[in-house]
């Protein structure tokens, strides 16, 4: 399936936000002045397996921020030179891209070398959190928990290594490419005769295959806006998808998935987010971002499962349901997170 910019998806219905809270009036969204942030190119679309996301996204940010007085208008880079940018005098750009060249620093490098702000985190930041297993191994050394697993390069496929994977980490495992995102090329492997498979599935997206041990529980997740210690956390959701199976049809194309937002105990609440901060610090995010954890159902020991730099922004996407919950509105939102926009050289 193909999409370009004149027919993606209408602008996302999120949730109509709760009455403004604190964070709100700490956000200083009131007194932004949206003129001021001069021309502005939304970003989406690009040629990553996660398209068809972005430009769901995308079409939601450009009319959120054309609804809050932003020149801002669309800007294809699966379909356009980038240098194209600069020539047509855009002063910021919003990054509604998900996946490789977009979610993984090239952008972000790109529009470093033009002067460009942007968006979200820097180019070492977005690099290290769109490879899952170099977050891991940062967050290990952090001594923040992650699910035990196994890396499988292109020359370690055949069947008998495969087979082995399970005896290293159990059952089920969750087999995916460690560079995409959207949970395309994603598995739950029950047993052993279905690794190859999932392997092999796995491999047509990436050079390299993560492996994890199952983790049996509550599937959570956090978005965080800001910058170091001024960092904040949103409300954590719980999401319960049919058949527990959060996959990219119950993401983006189904209306069964629940997400409960912000209904947990207050100190569990406070706990998740204590650890999804750290995680955020500890690769260096700034903007924005949004943090997977797994909750484990037998002892409630906490795993990290991946970041987002670029969350989704679709009408079932995570970080508007949270920002909701807070008061945040779409529009609001996305006129936050542009007014943030900066570069590297600006820390």
């Amino acid at each position: 399936m193909t999409t370009d910019l004149n027919n993606a998806s209408a602008s996302p219905t999120p949730p109509a936000p709760s009455a403004p809270s604190a964070l709100y009036q700490h956000l200083g969204i009131d007194g932004i002045d949206a003129k001021s942030l001069g021309k502005v190119a939304v970003l989406f679309g690009g040629d990553s397996a996660e398209r068809e996301v972005s430009l769901m996204s995308g079409s939601g940010v450009l009319a959120a921020l054309q609804s809050e007085g932003v020149d801002a208008h669309a800007f294809d880079p699966g379909q356009r030179n980038l240098l194209e940018l600069k020539a047509e005098g855009f002063q910021r750009a919003f990054i509604a891209l998900h996946g490789r060249h977009g979610e993984d620093g090239t952008v972000q490098g790109a529009l470093e070398l033009m002067g460009i702000p942007y968006t979200g985190s820097g180019v070492m930041a977005s690099a290290i959190a769109m490879d899952k297993i170099t977050t891991k191994r940062v967050w290990l050394a952090d001594q923040l928990s992650t699910p035990r697993w196994v890396s499988l390069k292109r020359g370690e496929l055949q069947r008998e290594r495969v087979r082995a994977v399970p005896d290293e980490l159990g059952l089920p495992i969750f087999v995916k490419p460690p560079h995409e995102g959207s949970s395309i090329g994603a598995s739950k492997v029950m047993g052993y005769s279905d690794m190859q498979e999932a392997v092999e599935l796995a491999a047509k997206y990436d050079a390299e295959v993560l492996c994890e041990e199952f983790v049996d529980g509550a599937e959570l997740t956090c978005p965080v806006l800001g910058e170091g210690a001024e960092a904040i956390a949103l409300p954590v959701i719980e999401i319960r998808a049919e058949g527990g199976n959060y996959d990219y049809q119950n993401k983006y194309f189904t209306d069964t998935t629940q997400y409960l937002v912000g209904q947990l105990p207050a100190d569990e609440q406070a706990r998740v987010q204590d650890l999804v901060l750290a995680a955020y610090r500890s690769l260096g995010a700034r903007g924005w971002g949004r943090v997977d954890v797994m909750r484990r159902k037998s002892d409630g020991q906490l795993f990290l499962l991946e970041i987002n730099t670029s969350p989704g922004m679709t009408s079932h996407s995570l970080v508007p349901k949270a920002a909701a919950a807070v008061g945040i509105s779409y529009p609001k939102l996305c006129l936050y997170l542009l007014s943030q926009s900066r570069l590297d050289s600006q820390a």
